[in-house]
């Protein structure tokens, strides 16, 4: 008998782009949803499809929140998604097969294709940016994280999924541009909570190091102009954190947490 799955997400106002997540993953045994005060239909909407829909509003972190909603689940496997991505029949077939054949001691990674700006990016660091999103419930569970959450599963081996997992990254630039400005600033506070410091000249190397890194040693030029801007915005994106960091370090910030 196959291991059963459970998908499990965490949403807020995911109105837009909820109903072609779950499509993508209704060969699952469920879907839960764990949801952080959505305002839209998203509820609804995750109602309708089959989800076990919870509401939990206190904002932890990221990684807290993904535990919590994981606490949820039932099944033997998780799959932990975002609601801007869609499993691909590809890796659907993939998942299937794995279920069918459990390894407890295994965690999968899959890999993305992170869009942005009317193109699926092929280098930059976003292809194939490999996340462990695939793994046995009872035996792993994400970090606490605030932001960059990752799944903790030390000396387990790491098994590489066939098929992609696509991700709607940047659809819209001004939102996107605030969610990373929210992740910069959640980065910069954590950091300065574990006593972390940073110069003016780290602050002006990390964001020529970012750039460089998108554009030359990742291969950002071969993306076209989608390659040259996002490299522009990774740049944008570490300055961002790393000037955080050094307000908060100097007193010239107020907020302390998230």
């Amino acid at each position: 008998m196959p291991a059963r799955l459970s998908v499990v997400m965490i949403a807020k106002n995911a109105e837009d782009i909820l109903p072609e997540c779950l499509a993508s993953v209704a060969f699952a045994d469920e879907i839960i949803l764990l949801d952080s005060g959505s305002t839209d239909n998203t509820l609804d909407i995750a109602r309708e499809a089959g989800a076990t829909v919870v509401t939990s509003t206190d904002w932890p972190g990221y990684g807290i929140q993904r535990q919590r909603a994981q606490a949820l689940a039932t099944g033997d496997y998780v799959l932990m998604i975002d609601t801007d991505e869609r499993v691909t029949p590809e890796l659907k077939q993939a998942i299937l097969a794995i279920l069918e054949n459990p390894q407890p001691d295994a965690v999968y990674s899959i890999a993305r294709r992170n869009y942005f700006l009317g193109r699926f990016m092929r280098h930059s660091g976003w292809y194939p940016d490999r996340v462990t999103r695939l793994y046995p419930r009872e035996r792993y569970r994400y970090n606490d994280n605030l932001v960059h959450e990752s799944l903790d599963a030390p000396g387990a081996r790491v098994i590489a999924l066939k098929g992609d997992l696509l991700h709607l990254t940047c659809r819209d630039f001004a939102s996107f541009q605030q969610k990373q400005l929210n992740y910069a600033t959640a980065w910069a506070q954590e950091r300065h909570q574990k006593g972390k410091r940073c110069s003016i000249a780290g602050i002006m190397g990390h964001t020529l190091g970012a750039f460089i890194k998108t554009l030359i040693i990742r291969g950002g030029v071969l993306d076209g102009k989608q390659g040259w801007l996002l490299a522009v915005v990774n740049a944008q994106y570490t300055f961002n954190k790393y000037t955080e960091l050094w307000a908060l370090n100097h007193g010239y910030t107020q907020k302390t947490a998230i």
